[in-house]
């Protein structure tokens, strides 16, 4: 693009160490902002990692994280809800409504936040044009009458408002947190866990007595209701004059190496991580013949323990390199995997292996704010910025969910090959011979190849 393009940017100097604006750069933006401002009596900004305006904007990102990410993560009830009543029951394709809905959202974040990048002041009204374009959706599909409605109206639609709703938090975290970034990022994605647990139950009881097309209706006034007030604290917290200047727009980045071996594990990754949400429950069922709601705990423990999990992970990034908290989230995952769900012959020792996993593999996207920090700290490949322009840490952000988005969208498909015809059946013993095995191993060892950064910076590639 031409220099005339906008995008935010430091206007002092980088902490060495973080990649973010360090407390002297912090100093001449607000020494600007005073000189602008005619006298530096008359002017203050709001503080940095701590104060009310820095934990109300916090509060708000966490609600609109659970509000926007937790209905596709609880999509499961919809499904089998749609699989067993009129007029859906005879579709095919059920499962591509909830493969839109969040593979879209991971997928179109480079878009999204590039615009609000290109375009900073629509920032501020993003959260609430993507709110209305949320209840349109799911209003819309309350007057479905097939899955490819559904999959336009309840997928595509919501995704994309849900997208749009939801960039301004990243975009503009890193303004609010500097030094206790990984923590507010924890603190945010962890709205995504608690919503996993209190929205299966809700929406579950509101199908069971009310039916789809209510229950959609009322989610899209309840969403609108709760989510519209929080547009107000989802605010930048330097003045766009101060924060923006123009320059080119720059993703180059993306082929530097550091960035290249982390997306790598990333995407990798993410092939595998979706799919205990996915099979937990049918596993309890037919392998260990559990009812229909201690099969459906499966899902709430581990959404549950990520809670927990992005929140210690986001205290973690904060102290320790990025490579050790991946190992970590890495061997908790894959040790889980392998010794508790592969070994599993009774509920409690499943319910164990959900507890480990979410607490382990739920926090992985929880280190991408060291991997922004990693990125934007050397430009991308540990030789200084990338043509002397500085990376901007939020774009980082955006192609990893992407990366993210790749893997959600594939393992569905992989999946399904995966278990058909019920694979090692009987041939193997525990989990391995339920007809999961394949599953399984494969999920474990996705999640063993996510931590290959660790080995990666050992042997000097990063």
């Amino acid at each position: 693009m031409g220099r005339t393009s906008i995008e935010l940017a430091p206007v002092g100097v980088q902490d060495s160490e973080t990649g973010s604006p360090s407390s002297e750069s912090i100093s001449q933006q607000e020494d600007a902002l005073a000189q602008n401002q005619g006298s530096r009596q008359d002017f203050s900004l709001p503080p940095a990692d701590g104060g009310k305006d820095a934990w109300f904007f916090l509060a708000a990102c966490f609600m609109l994280e659970g509000l926007v990410w937790g209905f596709p993560f609880a999509f499961g009830v919809f499904q089998d809800y749609y699989t067993t009543h009129a007029p859906f029951d005879t579709s095919s394709g059920i499962a591509v409504i909830g493969t839109c809905a969040m593979g879209i959202m991971y997928l179109d974040v480079p878009l999204t936040m590039g615009l609000l990048r290109r375009y900073p002041r629509l920032g501020r009204w993003s959260p609430i044009a993507g709110l209305l374009i949320m209840c349109l959706g799911l209003a819309l599909s309350s007057f479905s009458t097939s899955a490819a409605h559904l999959v336009a109206t309840q997928g595509v639609l919501y995704a994309v408002g849900g997208s749009v709703a939801y960039s301004p938090c990243i975009v503009y975290m890193d303004e609010w947190f500097v030094q206790k970034k990984g923590l507010a990022y924890g603190i945010m994605w962890s709205g995504t866990g608690l919503a996993g647990v209190v929205l299966p139950l809700l929406l579950q009881r509101l199908l069971d007595g009310y039916g789809f097309q209510t229950t959609l209706r009322a989610w899209a006034v309840a969403v609108f209701v709760l989510t519209a007030p929080l547009a107000y604290f989802i605010k930048p917290r330097l003045p766009l004059s101060a924060a923006t200047h123009a320059r080119p727009f720059d993703l180059r980045f993306v082929f530097t190496r550091t960035f290249a071996v982390h997306q790598a594990a990333n995407v990798v990754e993410a092939f595998g991580f979706f799919l205990p949400g996915i099979y937990l429950p049918s596993y309890a069922r037919s392998a260990l013949g559990a009812s229909g709601a201690r099969s459906a705990l499966t899902v709430l423990l581990v959404n549950v323990a990520s809670v927990f999990g992005c929140v210690a992970m986001g205290t973690l990034i904060d102290r320790l390199d990025v490579t050790t908290c991946i190992l970590i989230s890495t061997l908790g995952a894959t040790a889980g995997t392998f010794l508790l769900w592969g070994l599993a012959s009774s509920l409690p020792v499943l319910y164990v292996f959900c507890v480990v996993y979410g607490l382990f593999a739920g926090s992985f996207t929880s280190a991408w704010t060291g991997i922004m920090k990693e990125v934007a700290k050397g430009g991308g490949d540990g030789e200084g910025n990338v043509a002397g322009r500085s990376v901007d840490p939020s774009m980082v952000f955006a192609f990893l969910a992407a990366g993210r988005g790749v893997g959600n969208v594939a393992s569905g498909p992989l999946s399904e090959v995966m278990v058909r015809g019920l694979p090692w059946q009987g041939k193997a013993a525990a989990g391995y011979g339920s007809g999961f095995g394949t599953l399984i191993v494969f999920t474990g060892v996705t999640a063993l190849v996510g931590g290959g950064s660790f080995l990666w910076k050992r042997i000097g590639w990063l």
